[in-house]
């Protein structure tokens, strides 16, 4: 009894170290004043208002939609046809291939970063929102996948091998089985992955040129302190709309399961 007490109160003071500077940040967005500091001065949602009349933020806002869909997109595409692989094929390095695809999860951002830039400038790529959904893609193919393995671990093979006794071709059997049951995991796996896309910073830091993406601008407009209310505002709106992503990703990801299984 003792022992689960001491877990639970470990874990109170866990969660709130990790949490509370992050629930400070929608507080301090509603703050009157420009200082960030207690007492508030008072309560406002002009800082709320400001975001759409700035044509910096909106450009960069539409740069990282650009970039996360088509990260997603190409994460997500890759990812459903190299889980299947995994989970259906016996094939020679198929352990070694596994292992290299899971890479980017280990090697830290900025070395990472920092060889694309090279290799992107040796090949004539210049930085731009092109070498940033190629960047981004190669971060975020481990998460998808991670839940597309997930969801044909799940899956029962034997539905693909009745639709192949009844006559049905590969293409047919993928496009009229295959996807349909595995769909939730695909949903799962775009908004996964555009949302790392979304919020990542080194490598778009490194590979956006003069088109940034909004954490990109974020962290140029973070500098100066009479932006700080307007970057609490729009952080704390990135961090609403990314805990809804992930939420959903998570519903689609359990949805998959049980109906794989």
């Amino acid at each position: 009894m003792k022992r689960a007490n001491g877990l639970l109160i470990y874990t109170v003071f866990y969660l709130a170290f990790l949490y509370l500077p992050v629930l400070l940040l929608p507080l301090f967005s509603f703050n009157d004043g420009t200082i960030v500091a207690f007492p508030i001065k008072g309560w406002t949602l002009d800082w709320y208002r400001q975001l759409g009349a700035q044509d910096t933020l909106l450009n960069a806002l539409g740069n990282s939609l650009i970039v996360g869909i088509t990260t997603a997109l190409l994460a997500t595409s890759m990812g459903l046809f190299a889980a299947r692989a995994y989970v259906r094929n016996r094939f020679p390095g198929k352990e070694a291939s596994e292992g290299l695809v899971m890479l980017p999860l280990v090697i830290p951002g900025i070395i990472v970063a920092s060889s694309m830039l090279v290799l992107f400038i040796s090949i004539g790529l210049k930085p731009s929102l092109t070498a940033v959904i190629l960047g981004h893609s190669f971060l975020a193919l481990p998460f998808s996948v991670s839940i597309m393995k997930s969801a044909f671990d799940d899956f029962d093979a034997s539905l693909e091998e009745a639709a192949y006794d009844l006559g049905s071709t590969v293409l047919e059997t993928f496009r009229r089985v295959t996807l349909p049951v595995v769909a939730p995991g695909i949903v799962s796996s775009f908004l996964v992955t555009f949302t790392v896309s979304f919020d990542e910073f080194v490598l778009a830091f490194f590979l956006s040129g003069n088109e940034p993406t909004l954490p990109v601008y974020i962290w140029s407009q973070i500098r100066f302190p009479a932006k700080l209310p307007n970057t609490l505002a729009l952080g704390s709106v990135l961090l609403l709309a990314s805990v809804l992503l992930l939420v959903v990703a998570e519903y689609f990801r359990r949805r998959s399961s049980s109906k794989s299984a």
